[in-house]
């Protein structure tokens, strides 16, 4: 059961990582939306017996820091 709020977690976050990819001006903001979600959704999925939430939420988490540590954590 945990192990799908984790999933449905990432979901939700999926999209702001995505759009923040774009590099455009002010759109990679929402990586900073994207990476609190993502860490809620990790710590949810190791709380579950199942690795697939926290994967796909570290992945998540991966790419949205990269995202903001690259861009100085501005844009």
């Amino acid at each position: 059961m945990l192990n799908i709020l984790s999933i449905l977690i990432g979901l939700v976050a999926l999209p702001f990582t995505l759009v923040g990819i774009i590099p455009f001006p002010l759109i990679p903001m929402f990586n900073w939306v994207a990476l609190p979600i993502a860490v809620v959704g990790t710590v949810v999925g190791m709380m579950s017996r199942s690795n697939a939430g926290r994967n796909f939420n570290l992945v998540l988490l991966v790419v949205s820091g990269l995202r903001v540590m690259l861009t100085g954590g501005l844009i």
